[in-house]
């Protein structure tokens, strides 16, 4: 599982890299984007995972998100892995739709086939890429993890925060998917990889992982009011209705006037990555 390097740039004092390497998990090549600010020789970096949306890879964050100050200013890495296994002999939507297949994966492990060999995105974030990046990138300390992501990457934020509740100091989300059992991206993409059972679709929603007793140490959530997805895929409601049930700590923010776009996230981003940074301390 060698790293080749795709790409390192200098910016706000730190090295924005872009690496590949054959994945065991997805059977085929990944590739992820890591901004590791400057730090003294055998410093320790807390470290921020961020999870992106449905058609993205890492590029669109890395290009669009602007975090890059916000982390050197905090001493915090921050990662982003794809958002699907890519490449020739990997099945994709029959019908060419952009909203399941490539690009969106979901951050499940598939059952059904065709999907089961390669669609293991669940795996992959919280397996395999957090042992490489333990492996090369020394700075990482592993004990302090935040995780965060945008719209299905929120949704994953969310479920892969809930279901390994010692790994993760922080979590927080964009415009999140937070209920996909009942939403149309969800219910594609759920009946698809993992087949028509909707028990074992719990797994993968945030309301039901924190109705059935999982639980975050804190949670904050940005979703902007004109959001053209909100009322039938994200159902941000649903989620603040299951905190309020549970108990769950949790800030939700509708924030007037935003929409689903990258304008919306990088408005917020700097704030997200302070507290993170706030959580993550030594």
């Amino acid at each position: 599982m060698t790293l080749e390097t795709l790409s390192t740039n200098r910016s706000h004092g730190g090295t924005q890299g872009v690496y590949r390497h054959k994945s065991a998990t997805t059977g085929t090549d990944m590739s992820f984007a890591i901004f590791v600010p400057d730090n003294p020789e055998g410093a320790k970096l807390p470290v921020l995972w961020y999870l992106s949306g449905l058609t993205c890879t890492h590029a669109n964050v890395m290009e669009k998100g602007e975090y890059r100050a916000a982390c050197a200013q905090h001493g915090v890495i921050f990662v982003a892995p794809d958002t699907s296994p890519r490449g020739e002999g990997v099945p994709d939507d029959p019908d060419g739709a952009w909203d399941f297949g490539l690009g969106a994966g979901f951050y499940v492990d598939a059952t059904a086939e065709p999907w089961a060999a390669n669609y293991r995105m669940r795996s992959y974030v919280e397996d395999e890429l957090p042992s490489l990046i333990l492996r090369d990138f020394p700075a990482a300390d592993m004990t302090r993890q935040g995780i965060s992501g945008h719209s299905m990457g929120g949704h994953g934020a969310l479920t892969v925060a809930l279901r390994t509740p010692d790994r993760f100091r922080s979590v927080s989300a964009f415009a999140p998917i937070v209920a996909p059992m009942h939403c149309p991206w969800g219910e594609k993409a759920l009946s698809n990889y993992l087949g028509e059972d909707r028990e074992a679709w719990a797994a993968y929603d945030a309301c039901a992982l924190i109705a059935g007793g999982a639980r975050l140490p804190d949670l904050l959530v940005d979703q902007g009011e004109a959001d053209s997805f909100l009322e039938e895929q994200l159902k941000t409601h649903l989620l603040a209705e299951a905190c309020e049930k549970a108990g769950q700590k949790a800030t939700i923010r509708m924030q007037p006037g935003y929409d689903h776009s990258y304008y919306f996230i990088s408005t917020f981003m700097a704030e997200h990555v302070g507290w993170h940074a706030e959580r993550l301390k030594a």
